[in-house]
């Protein structure tokens, strides 16, 4: 089953992915609530776990960017907010029940989603499908989406051409090459890697030139993804879930709302 899911997310269509994402960072935008953040997490994440087969310690991982971001909300609104400042805090307001820690909890889990859902299309889409995909379909100028595919096939070899540099570096000085380069490394390997690629983007150039790439002379994209059954099964159970999410957090708002309140009386 997870083998099938696993195949079933590679195999959708990248802008039916990117359309339900776009959806879900929207709705984390707009819903201001701390449930909602939670179901969309808990949601995301169990898709990521169990279809794809991600492993929880590299979602975690992955994650932790996106906490430091979202502590940097929760602290803000703790620390900096008007009415949250320590005096308050000091007279018997609860830390839990605070209108600042509720509102920089909503943030902090908001950031997180955003990471999470960001995670699921970078590790379910595959680059190349997607710029396919969008010089299809969304009408991608061509000299975008080749320049694209030539930036996807400089970056390896921007990373084993920096490898190279080092062991030849360690060979000529006498010294065992070091797992992490220090700063001093790294600065030393910039001009070097800018020219790398500046010759290399002039090659391409010439190749892409040479095979009579123009932006108006017809052209066929190859292995393009199409859309099928399948992307729109997942577009609507996708879409259907997080509308899901947000009405049942909707409908426990106002069920809360509508409860009497105790010791209030009607003025008369």
């Amino acid at each position: 089953m997870a083998a099938t899911g696993r195949v079933m997310l590679k195999a959708l269509n990248p802008l039916s992915k990117l359309l339900v994402c776009v959806v879900g960072l929207a709705a984390s935008v707009l819903v201001f609530d701390a449930r909602f953040q939670i179901a969309l997490i808990v949601l995301t994440g169990f898709s990521l776990v169990i279809l794809n087969r991600t492993s929880p310690l590299l979602l975690l991982a992955l994650m932790v960017p996106f906490c430091l971001f979202g502590f940097g909300f929760l602290t803000t609104s703790l620390l900096f907010r008007q009415d949250s400042d320590f005096a308050m805090r000091m007279a018997g307001e609860a830390l839990l029940t605070s209108p600042a820690f509720s509102a920089g909890l909503t943030l902090f889990l908001r950031a997180v989603v955003c990471g999470m859902i960001s995670v699921f299309f970078a590790l379910t889409t595959d680059p190349g499908a997607l710029v396919r995909a969008l010089m299809v379909h969304a009408r991608l100028p061509p000299r975008i989406g080749y320049s694209l595919f030539a930036a996807m096939l400089l970056v390896p070899d921007l990373a084993s051409e920096a490898q190279q540099m080092r062991i030849a570096r360690a060979m000529k000085s006498g010294r065992r090459i070091r797992r992490v380069p220090g700063p001093g490394e790294i600065m030393s390997l910039v001009i070097p890697l800018l020219a790398f690629a500046i010759r290399r983007a002039g090659r391409t150039a010439i190749a892409l030139e040479a095979r009579g790439l123009s932006p108006d002379s017809p052209r066929t994209v190859l292995n393009a993804p199409g859309f099928r059954r399948s992307d729109v099964v997942f577009m609507i159970a996708a879409i259907l879930a997080i509308t899901l999410c947000g009405a049942v957090t909707f409908t426990d708002i106002n069920a809360f709302l509508s409860l009497p309140q105790v010791g209030y009386e009607e003025p008369t």
